[in-house]
């Protein structure tokens, strides 16, 4: 099939779509993506967790901004089991210091565009969405669909260029306004809140990318984790087969 007959295809589906449905579309540039590694056991992570929430009023989140936050399991042997801690998110962070983009593992740690940034460390605490690191190369349109009632996940990918070679798909559900009594640890007696928490995580294969040509998939729909969240949103993101890198992302709230 033809780019263009794909792309007609796509715009026929999208307009006989009920209105029930949840829509993802990124632009071609990348989206700028904030990921922060973080630990309720973590007695310097909580004004990282506090900067990350004042993302959410700006206008731009999950149309241009995309926030993420990985909670680590490496600080559970402190006194406090962080609940939203796993081990695939610590071994994320691993990835990310083996393949170059972090200089070690740490908490607080941030990564803007798939690039370690320091700036909150150095008054960045004040920067806002608008003034972060802006990846300005276009990456390509990605898009996926979800309705109500329905098991899977409808993805499409259309590359600006042909040189990412195998992709990875990645679904995630983010939790919003979560709040936790911390009991013990170094963050005994706190009263800890959280946006942006990936409550879950999965990946699947995606096929490889050509320059114009549209890679369409479905993947099992995510089950949203009841963790208190106040709000909850579906965030995707596609990656090289080989690196933890995020090439391009798209997020909604449910």
């Amino acid at each position: 099939m033809s780019s263009a007959a794909t792309g007609l295809l796509i715009s026929a589906l999208l307009i006989i779509m009920p209105a029930h449905a949840l829509e993802l579309r990124s632009d071609k540039d990348a989206a700028t993506t904030i990921e922060l590694y973080t630990s309720e056991g973590c007695s310097s992570c909580p004004n990282a967790d506090a900067w990350l929430s004042s993302l959410s009023d700006d206008p731009a989140i999950f149309s241009r901004i995309i926030p993420l936050a990985f909670h680590v399991d490496y600080w559970n042997q402190l006194g406090w089991v962080d609940r939203f801690s796993a081990s695939i998110f610590s071994e994320r962070q691993r990835q990310l210091s083996r393949a170059g983009l972090v200089s070690q593992v740490y908490t607080p740690g941030f990564l803007v565009n798939n690039r370690e940034w320091r700036g909150w460390f150095n008054g960045g605490q004040s920067v806002t969405a608008e003034q972060l690191p802006r990846s300005n190369k276009q990456v390509g349109v990605l898009a996926a669909q979800w309705l109500k009632n329905v098991d899977t996940l409808a993805l499409s990918f259309t590359p600006a260029a042909d040189d990412h070679g195998d992709l990875k798909v990645h679904i995630a559900i983010l939790g919003m306004g979560l709040e936790t009594k911390v009991l013990d640890g170094e963050n005994s007696g706190r009263v800890l809140r959280h946006d942006f928490v990936v409550l879950s995580h999965h990946q699947y294969p995606f096929g490889s990318d050509k320059a114009g040509k549209t890679i369409i998939k479905r993947v099992a729909g995510p089950k949203i984790p009841a963790k208190g969240q106040k709000k909850s949103a579906l965030v995707v993101w596609i990656s090289n087969a080989e690196s933890p890198a995020i090439l391009q992302a798209a997020a909604a709230y449910l």
